[in-house]
């Protein structure tokens, strides 16, 4: 579990909170007693006049935290809060926008908005009237009688804004509401959200956005929460001193990116405070971790992400290396902690740096990158190495792969020990530590493939003979 050091108390503890999280967490329990956490005790308010956004890289847990928050899930410990009453209890009034637009493609843009209020009983000539201010709000008067198919997504995305803000909701929850857009497209309603907020359109109190673009996050923020994951935790909390409209290219803005960038590519760090902001918090993780949690990313990846870090001199700063590569900052982010985990990378002030040993990497043949691979892989991750030791020590040199998996699922969820055996794998084969009989789901040394194939066909010989 984690423990928290508040060092600098936010005026916004002060404030009435509409909701209030207490100690939530949420974990699995397993079939041997033990349990997955998937986020440890977490104390979080979401208070009037604020926009509140999520960060953290994926497996953190942010959309598990939005849906205790929102009322759809149940922590499994701890308790949530609204406007100081349980939630359970409450008759609470929030609205999501998810990623995935969510509408109904078989009723008009006008029944979509009115939707919600039909479920609720408003009655006709009302939800009309409401749904209509709303989509003139939002810039779709004249689209009421359209489909979605006969939509962009920016304007399938605008109907998902008109219905959640038709019932007129305290809280608006938004999970990733403008990744499935083009670059454009989310900019434009970036901006067209930040307006209504400014001017007080918007029928609601408070914002709750869940995203994985920092910039987003800085641009729209009132305030940030970075989580960190395995589980997930609160890694930082600041306020946005940033007066609106807030300039990318300022400096400000950009140290407040690389800040976050610093925070998000160095989890085992205990992040600094916030670099001019009004509150700052420093976590103290006494977590003990069993497993490195082995990011998903394939030895081509690290090997391009090297050699393209040698043209640029060997330093770049993460946010311009994702930019250069038309990467969002979640496809970037395993890469860059696969070769850090390696020793191959260095991650300071939001630069990436490559090691000597990287430099080494990146600049040799193939079959010596996978000589420095494997001394890399068995020097700094646990379960390789663990698996090499045991195909050594097995008389038979192979073992099941159900024996490593029942080792991991005390600390990691089923889904992700399958996720991390494949990495695992194809790490491991590529560095010739060992190899994989997908058959018999077994671990077996390199040379004993060998012998056990060539044996197979001199059996077969015999057979035929």
């Amino acid at each position: 579990m984690q423990e928290a050091e508040v060092l600098n108390q936010s005026p916004i503890a002060a404030q009435e909170a509409i909701i209030r999280a207490d100690k939530i967490e949420k974990y699995y329990a397993q079939p041997s007693q033990n349990r997955i956490q998937v986020i440890s005790a977490t104390d979080l308010k979401i208070v009037p006049g604020e926009i509140l956004a999520l960060l953290g890289p994926s497996g953190s847990g942010k959309s598990t935290m939005l849906r205790m928050l929102s009322g759809l899930s149940t922590p499994s410990a701890g308790q949530v809060y609204w406007h100081e009453k349980p939630i359970a209890e409450a008759e609470i009034n929030v609205s999501i926008v998810f990623q995935s637009f969510a509408l109904f493609p078989w009723l008009t843009v006008l029944q979509n908005v009115e939707a919600p209020l039909q479920a609720r009983g408003v009655n006709p000539v009302e939800r009309r009237d409401r749904s209509m201010r709303m989509l003139d709000t939002v810039g779709l008067d004249g689209f009421e009688a359209a489909y979605p198919k006969e939509l962009s997504g920016g304007m399938k995305q605008r109907v998902g804004f008109a219905r959640a803000l038709v019932v007129e909701p305290e809280v608006l929850f938004m999970d990733e509401p403008f990744s499935a857009l083009d670059v454009l497209t989310a900019e434009n309603l970036r901006s067209e959200l930040l307006e209504l907020w400014a001017k007080k359109t918007m029928p609601t109190k408070a914002v709750f956005l869940v995203t994985h673009n920092i910039e987003e996050a800085v641009l729209l923020a009132d305030r940030i929460i970075v989580l960190g994951r395995n589980p997930g935790h609160i890694r930082t909390d600041f306020k946005v001193a940033l007066a609106q409209p807030r300039d990318r290219k300022s400096e400000p803005f950009t140290q407040l990116v690389d800040y976050i960038y610093k925070v998000l590519t160095s989890p085992d760090v205990v992040p600094a405070e916030a670099p001019d902001q009004q509150a700052g918090r420093k976590v103290r993780d006494q977590r003990q971790m069993h497993y490195q949690m082995l990011p998903h990313a394939r030895p081509g990846g690290i090997a391009g992400l090297l050699e393209l870090l040698l043209d640029k001199g060997g330093r770049d700063d993460i946010y311009r290396l994702a930019d250069d590569l038309g990467f969002e900052i979640d496809d970037l982010l395993p890469i860059v902690d696969a070769a850090q985990l390696l020793g191959y990378l260095k991650i300071e002030e939001g630069d990436a740096a490559i090691t000597l040993s990287g430099t080494e990497f990146a600049n040799s043949e193939i079959l010596r990158q996978k000589e420095l691979f494997r001394a890399a892989a068995v020097g700094n991750v646990l379960l390789l190495r663990q698996i090499r030791r045991a195909l050594e020590a097995k008389s038979d040199h192979t073992v099941p792969e159900d024996f490593f998996l029942d080792m991991l699922d005390e600390q990691f969820s089923e889904e992700e020990c399958l996720r991390q055996m494949e990495t695992a794998v194809a790490w491991g084969r590529y560095a010739e530590l060992f190899d994989f009989d997908a058959g018999r789901r077994r671990f077996v040394l390199p040379d004993t493939a060998e012998d056990e194939i060539a044996g197979e066909i001199s059996a077969g010989n015999e057979d035929a003979e």
